[in-house]
């Protein structure tokens, strides 16, 4: 009975359909107003996105489109794409829809594990984040990890704005401030807001790339690959920037061996011991000896 009540109540306060304008959404977005089917290069006519196609008909059509000019290109795409998962690169960027991460970077399927949020940012509070990071360093044993932002990013306009947007919105972009505060000094400087929003681009996309060296994964696993003497520690960290009006996908400069020192000091949870300089020691080939002098003259004489 208070269920019936309560349902009753529910469903009279609610407003109509008319007062919410359905009718005409439905009039404006009608089959007379909206893109009519278009034939695609295989010869199939896919269904336009209407209010109708709620099932996103659209969607499943085009699937299989591209399912069939794939496998035309390679038989056995798809039986190499669900075998192994082994990507050399984790990749960490913007959720927005202009920036497809393996299309910016030329690679193909499986090859770059993937996270992104709002503005590619690094926070230490964010599990989701930190368990994707933990499991593409730890399980997956990524080489590289790329930080990549992208200008015309709007996160990073949002955060350049003196506006409070709700939260969690706000709470999200009040991280990218703080970018902004510790370089307020030079961003200030610029006086072309244009400018302005690219060097900020350029500076969150190397913070964050601190927080990921500040992580206890990432430092465990560089002390593990230097211990176990590899070329150079893994993974290596890299910054970059993509611009969506050139396609440009661009390196940013930056040595973050000049923050090695405040990083240990600060930060450092995988230092060297001792006992880890006495290991390294032991196991350092010893260096080469230079060949017999004469022996280059003879080779020089002939």
């Amino acid at each position: 009975m208070k269920i019936a009540v309560a349902l009753t109540l529910f469903l009279a306060v609610q407003p109509s359909a008319a007062l919410l304008g359905i009718g005409k959404l439905r009039k404006y977005f009608g089959k007379g107003t909206m893109p009519q089917p278009r034939v695609t290069a295989g010869g199939k006519k896919l269904p336009p996105l209407t209010l109708d196609n709620k099932d996103l008909d659209r969607v499943f059509a085009k699937n299989q489109i591209w399912k069939a000019s794939t496998l035309a290109k390679d038989k056995d795409f798809f039986k190499k794409l669900g075998t192994t998962h082994t990507p050399d690169y984790m990749y960490i960027g913007c959720s927005d829809a202009r920036v497809d991460t393996n299309m910016i970077m030329g690679e193909d399927a499986g090859a770059v594990f993937v996270h992104r949020n709002v503005a590619n940012m690094v926070v230490n509070t964010d599990t989701n984040l930190l368990s994707a990071l933990q499991y593409g360093v730890d399980y997956l044993k990524v080489k590289h990890i790329i930080v990549c932002g992208h200008y015309e990013c709007g996160g990073m306009r949002a955060a350049e704005s003196s506006v409070d947007h709700g939260a969690p919105l706000s709470i999200w972009l009040r991280n990218i401030r703080d970018v902004y505060r510790i370089h307020k000094d030079e961003l200030n400087a610029i006086t072309d807001p244009e400018a302005r929003h690219r060097r900020f681009v350029d500076l969150n996309v190397i913070e964050q790339c601190m927080n990921v060296f500040r992580t206890g994964v990432v430092q465990k696993r560089r002390k593990e690959t230097f211990m176990a003497g590899e070329p150079f520690c893994l993974p290596q960290v890299h910054a970059m920037v993509f611009d969506p009006k050139t396609g440009e996908l661009k390196r940013l400069e930056c040595d973050f061996s000049q923050y090695e020192e405040e990083m240990s000091q600060i930060y450092g949870m995988y230092q060297l011991s001792e006992e880890d300089k006495a290991v390294i020691a032991a196991n350092k080939p010893a260096p080469k000896k230079d060949a017999p002098k004469k022996e280059l003259v003879a080779e020089t004489a002939e």
